[in-house]
């Protein structure tokens, strides 16, 4: 394909993207008096609706001692209230003909639902009243808690790859709460108690600390006055102002070494970074991010190219950045090395890759690749309604508008090789990085364990 032919592949695509944000129909926002922010993204191609609840808190806002309470809330949300009771909240999301589920991360915590566009008053009324009326029993609890714990053996402890990025989020971190996982430390688990999970309740789940996110063929204002009818009615109360986590400098290069049952070693090489914080006067963030897509998201990208269908020493590489976080951002590589070769081997060749660029920068095809490729990832992104909803609300968890979105868009389309380069030669330094590498122990080794049913979320 011609260069010609490819700006002129990328403006189309622009527009398509254009186009369809303008079809999803506009996006509205309006704040009750209990501080719940409401904010409302008409869509009307088809007779369905997203409602989705957002609560700014997460795992960062946990401390030491109840890690992973964040998340146990959010499963004792599902467990009723005085007028709903134990696994009625799903059973009447279900005869609705919808779904629903929720998540926690170390930022916020969401839950959600997709309905008839005709159901979403029914919604709202179930989620504000578990908002303002959840009851936590003991014997609910201390079974949820055991589910809880299930939840981190299949997901964490018997998955090696996930005891490594555990591993290293321990170790990169040396004050910041994202050391700690979401789904916590099993002995904080063991731990934990009914009221702890009340504490937490109480102390963050009020409207004037969450907002409500509605995309789907909806007219707003029926949302707002359905909002205002069933969310209006909850009390607000007074929140602890979100501490500020600041991460001291590291003063040199962290390893550290996992053991455990694996056919092949696995490498993550983790470098602090610099997240956004001002949509407009920020370049960095959106230069990193244009890094990572050259690095990694697509078949052409250089890590798949060169480590894994070129010299062919990795199975698979990747990349990866996010610049939309509450707290210290990360840029990480990470790949399996190909049977016989090993994880230092591959360090060195991920090393190679970042020295490239430092040393020649990025082309200016292969940077207008990697644009049409974040464009045309918006424009099937519009096509979702979850999607558009997910946008949303993250966007809004980390502090920043919904009214921002298009304008980061636009500031990481505008992003030069000059600033690619930049970054490179910037924030690699090896005082700034952390390696973590998985030495495989014998798979016989692993403990067998009983079938265990698997967890809701």
């Amino acid at each position: 394909m011609t260069r010609l032919s490819k700006r002129f592949l990328f403006a189309l695509v622009f527009a398509l993207a254009s186009c369809l944000a303008r079809a999803a129909g506009q996006t509205y926002e309006k704040t009750l008096s209990n501080g719940l922010k409401v904010i409302v993204q008409e869509d009307h191609r088809a007779p369905t609706v997203v409602h989705m609840v957002w609560y700014r808190i997460g795992a960062m806002d946990e401390v030491d001692g109840t890690s992973g309470v964040a998340h146990v809330l959010e499963h004792m949300m599902f467990k009723g209230t005085r007028k709903v009771g134990p696994g009625e909240f799903n059973k009447r999301v279900a005869d609705a003909g919808g779904r629903d589920n929720a998540f926690t991360s170390l930022d916020y915590t969401a839950y959600f639902q997709q309905v008839p566009r005709n159901r979403l008053g029914e919604m709202m009324m179930l989620e504000a009243d578990r908002m303002a009326n959840l009851v936590i029993r003991r014997d609910d609890f201390a079974k949820e808690i055991k589910v809880v714990m299930e939840e981190r053996r299949l997901r964490t402890e018997d998955r090696p790859e996930g005891l490594v990025h555990e591993t290293l989020m321990a170790t990169a971190y040396q004050a910041h709460p994202y050391r700690r996982p979401i789904i916590g430390w099993m002995q904080d688990l063991m731990n934990m108690t009914a009221d702890d999970a009340r504490a937490w309740y109480r102390r963050w789940y009020t409207p004037n600390n969450a907002y409500v996110v509605v995309v789907g063929d909806v007219d707003k204002d029926e949302v707002f006055r359905l909002a205002e009818r069933y969310y209006g009615k909850v009390k607000r109360r007074a929140v602890p102002q979100a501490k500020l986590y600041l991460e001291p400098p590291q003063r040199g290069i962290k390893r550290v070494v996992v053991k455990a049952p694996a056919k092949l070693p696995y490498l993550v090489m983790a470098w602090k970074a610099p997240k956004l914080q001002d949509v407009d006067r920020d370049r960095e963030p959106y230069a990193l991010e244009m890094l990572a897509g050259i690095l990694d998201g697509h078949e052409a990208a250089r890590l798949a190219r060169n480590l894994v269908r070129g010299s062919r020493i990795a199975v698979s590489a990747g990349a990866g950045y996010d610049f939309t976080v509450r707290g210290q951002a990360l840029f990480t590589l990470s790949g399996t090395p190909l049977e016989g070769r090993s994880a230092a081997e591959l360090e060195q060749a991920l090393r190679a890759e970042i020295a490239r660029i430092q040393k020649e920068g990025v082309s200016a095809e292969e940077l207008e690749r990697v644009k049409t490729q974040i464009i045309a990832s918006e424009v099937y992104k519009r096509d979702s309604m979850m999607a558009q909803a997910m946008e949303i609300g993250r966007a809004e968890a980390v502090g920043f508008s919904w009214r921002d979105i298009d304008r980061m868009l636009e500031k990481v389309r505008s992003v030069s090789a000059e600033e690619v380069r930049a970054v490179a030669n910037k924030y690699f330094s090896d005082d700034n990085l952390t390696v973590a590498v998985l030495d495989p122990q014998p798979l016989e080794q692993a403990a067998p364990r009983p079938p265990a049913a698997a967890p809701r979320h």
